[in-house]
């Protein structure tokens, strides 16, 4: 027993190296749309779902209007029951230069965002030929929508999602959310997902999104993921069971996104969906042993086993540079709390499966299941 406790630091070291050598080589890997991109030679359509966004969409809007490089670009925004003015910033800003809909009431089944997704699929023109997903706390680059529409159509993708920048403010932000492209590019095989025919494999995020639309109509659209918290993730894996090909991409350089800006928007909005991040109760014990298993056990041994220990730290912190750079995170000194960004995860992760399991999810004055 006493020889396995002293082996455990040397064998997280040998994980944590296995771990931020695959980050180097997705980083490697990963598509990077056009810094110049072509002219898009076919009718695009932009959707845009909002409710109660009137604090912060205008940045949005105004980013869409400013895209160029699409000739046939249409924006067709949905309000989705908001209550604090949105639609009347979204005339305000653009006027008639967006087709801005009301939308129907939720229907029993479905959540909120696949049901607004869904009707927006249905008011875009019908001879949109692409369908661009974006999130009301995401701005795009003037380029944004052509260069990701080109890199959809170059790697013959029917669903690309492209990775915004997520800038981050406070203390919170800056341990939380550099973990997600963290996250796919250290353990999710990008090559092997982009050819793999396993659903279990598809990985994707719903801010910037762009699909064929007929591929998206094959796969059931969001009417396959109507009551999936996860939805876009789910939208993903529709696409690949449909026989459809997907992609993840770093758009860093094409859009931000500033998701929450404050602990407790943090820690809710994660809170909503972790406790489906893993499958089940099962896959999320699963995942939270062995992240502490690799960053957080060899910080325990560091006083019987100091070589071990920071070694396995160093490539921790190794893994979040090297994954930052790529994705346009900030990196220091927020990298060295890499250890406490684990552990708050691993709060996060607890904490939302306590609240589904109690019923006590509420997300937009909306109860999710």
């Amino acid at each position: 027993m006493t020889g396995a406790l002293a082996a455990a630091p040397w064998l997280a070291t040998v994980a944590a190296a296995l771990l931020t050598g695959h980050a180097v080589l997705n980083t490697v890997l990963l598509r990077r749309p056009a810094r110049s991109p072509s002219t898009v030679d076919e009718p695009v359509a932009v959707l845009l779902p909002l409710r109660d966004e009137a604090h912060r969409v205008r940045p949005c809007l105004e980013s869409l209007l400013a895209q160029r490089g699409v000739p046939d670009l249409s924006v067709v925004v949905l309000d989705d029951g908001s209550t604090d003015g949105t639609a009347a910033v979204v005339r305000e800003v653009a006027g008639d230069r967006v087709t801005l809909v009301t939308g129907a009431p939720l229907p029993p089944g479905w959540l909120g965002k696949p049901y607004a997704c869904r009707q927006l699929a249905g008011y875009a023109p019908a001879s949109a030929r692409v369908l661009v997903f974006v999130d009301a706390d995401v701005v795009l680059h003037p380029d944004a929508v052509a260069a990701t529409v080109g890199l959809l159509r170059a790697g013959r993708y029917t669903l690309l999602s492209a990775y915004p920048r997520l800038p981050a403010g406070t203390a919170a932000e800056r341990l939380v959310q550099p973990l997600l492209a963290w996250s796919w590019l250290t353990f999710l095989p990008l090559r092997l997902m982009e050819r793999s025919s396993r659903p279990s494999l598809a990985a994707a995020g719903g801010q910037f999104l762009a699909v064929d639309r007929a591929g998206y109509e094959r796969a059931g659209g969001h009417a396959a993921v109507r009551d999936k918290v996860l939805e876009d993730v789910e939208l993903a894996r529709a696409v690949t069971r449909s026989g459809g090909r997907i992609a993840l991409a770093t758009g860093h350089r094409l859009a931000t996104c500033r998701m929450y800006r404050s602990w407790p928007a943090l820690r809710d909005g994660y809170g909503k969906s972790l406790w489906a991040a893993f499958g089940s109760p099962a896959g999320s014990a699963a995942v939270l042993l062995a992240l502490a298993g690799t960053y957080l056990l060899p910080l325990a041994a560091v006083v019987r086993n100091p070589p071990a220990a920071v070694l396995a730290y160093l490539l921790g912190v190794a893994g979040r540079v090297v994954t930052g750079r790529a994705t346009g995170a900030r990196v220091w000194p927020d990298a060295l709390a890499h250890p406490a960004s684990v552990a708050l995860f691993g709060y996060l992760v607890l904490r939302s499966h306590l609240a589904h399991r109690r019923g006590r999810l509420v997300w937009k004055s909306r109860k999710l299941p």
